[in-house]
């Protein structure tokens, strides 16, 4: 699956590049620092800091996005220094709701063994007043180097608060799936099935973003085994992050 999306990514950049009206394409691009590459509630850098870029080109109903973190040798990603993550999708409105369908490939650099997975996804947004909502589903099918297959559904908010610069921001995740292998399950489900949660605020001032978020799961130790559970960076902490756009 990894390839076909990869496949389906350069075949839509080749697409765009090559087509004359370059005036209908939208690019932008940032870096941003952390101090963790966190992702639904559970650490991809050890719990320690991380950088990040990304770039994203957009047009004829498609956006191609690249963004590169840094993983601090993760266990979870057997030793994994960086990840790649490579994204083709596309939105589109259906009266005051937004819909988006998206592929992505995950591809890991300095990992021991094949790391590299896929995930599939669609969401639903509508923006009432101040409040953006969201809520999707991303669907990695079985592969082996996750042990079985991943379902993560989601419901996100947030809203400005009057008065104020700020944003405050809210989240909710569960993971659940198949399992073909249970040490490599662990990879995306230390313990098993488990719910994530997180809240946060965001100051932004033109092309600078700051936040501040707490996160947290309901993963145990006990559940959790192998050298791919990591299950010591899967619990409540705080998280600050800066962020700068071109």
């Amino acid at each position: 699956m990894i390839d076909i999306i990869a496949k389906a990514g350069l075949a839509a950049g080749a697409l765009l590049a090559a087509t004359p009206a370059v005036a209908q394409l939208a690019t932008s691009a940032g870096v941003e620092a952390t101090t963790d590459e966190n992702r639904r509630g559970i650490s991809w850098s050890e719990g320690r800091a991380s950088i990040a870029g990304d770039a994203t080109v957009s047009g004829y109903g498609l956006d191609l996005t690249a963004r590169v973190a840094a993983l601090r040798g993760s266990d979870r990603h057997g030793g994994a220094n960086a990840v790649a993550d490579l994204t083709l999708g596309s939105g589109w409105d259906v009266g005051a709701v937004r819909l988006r369908a998206q592929g992505t490939a995950h591809v890991f650099g300095g990992a021991r063994g094949n790391m590299d997975y896929a995930e599939l996804g669609g969401s639903a947004s509508y923006t009432y007043g101040p409040a953006d909502l969201t809520a999707g589903a991303i669907w990695a099918p079985e592969q082996r180097a996750i042990g079985g297959s991943n379902l993560y559904l989601y419901a996100n908010a947030s809203a400005g608060l009057p008065g104020t610069p700020l944003t405050a921001i809210a989240g909710l995740g569960h993971s659940s799936g198949t399992v073909t292998d249970p040490v490599r399950a662990q990879r995306l489900r230390p313990g098993g099935d488990y719910t994530d949660w997180r809240l946060g605020v965001e100051y932004r001032r033109d092309r600078l973003t700051l936040g501040v978020d707490y996160v947290g799961t309901d993963v145990t130790r006990a559940g959790a085994f192998g050298p791919f559970a990591d299950a010591g960076h899967a619990g409540d902490r705080l998280i600050g992050r800066v962020r700068f756009d071109f």
